[in-house]
């Protein structure tokens, strides 16, 4: 998440007399009451302090939101209000989320067009979101990518045979959603390099 999002959500809770996590689980989030523990509890309330915890620690796409609202047995309806409230005025944003996530994860882990597309499908964002974030994912840029990622890595392998360098590097980057073109152009560059 960006940090005018977590700036705007601790913002929310703070208006509301909710601390804003600063430590606690994997998350960020230490085991709060749900719904169905404190059976006078707004279920409305709990929904958006959940939420709003969440999206404080880091980004969310609505789908892992409504996971962790399941999770804390939030009525299914006040979860749907919830979000859709956060969703109209901005906090969560699927597309957003989608270009943010794409370019976060080929400037840091360089992965292929396939694998961003799956990690986006697992966060449950759109098909139309996934696409849009994609296009800035071109053939040379993916090539790029994989050029830069084998050549950090090959550095790295210096003192092995070249055989076994290649094998290596063709798994990592198949490991990393690169299709056989792609690994073949990258290998010829890298080991002709040698």
């Amino acid at each position: 998440m960006s940090t005018d999002h977590q700036q705007a959500a601790a913002a929310w809770l703070s208006e509301r007399g909710i601390a804003a996590p600063t430590t606690g689980g994997a998350d960020g989030e230490a085991d709060r009451p749900g719904p169905g523990r404190d059976p006078e509890a707004d279920p409305h309330a709990v929904a958006r302090t959940i939420a709003l915890r969440k999206l404080t620690v880091q980004a969310r796409t609505r789908h892992e939101l409504d996971k962790a609202l399941q999770a804390k047995n939030v009525p299914e309806q006040a979860a749907r209000e919830v979000l859709d409230r956060l969703t109209e005025v901005g906090l969560v944003d699927d597309a957003s989320y989608a270009v943010d996530w794409v370019a976060s994860r080929q400037r840091r882990r360089h992965l292929s067009r396939s694998a961003l597309k799956r990690e986006l499908g697992a966060k449950g964002v759109s098909r139309e979101d996934i696409d849009a974030a994609l296009q800035t994912v071109d053939a040379d840029t993916e090539f790029a990518s994989a050029l830069d990622l084998a050549r950090r890595k090959q550095a790295q392998m210096a003192d092995l045979a070249p055989e076994v360098q290649c094998r290596r590097l063709a798994g990592l980057l198949g490991r990393r959603g690169f299709g056989s073109g792609t690994t073949s152009r990258v290998l010829d560059v890298v080991l002709d390099a040698q």
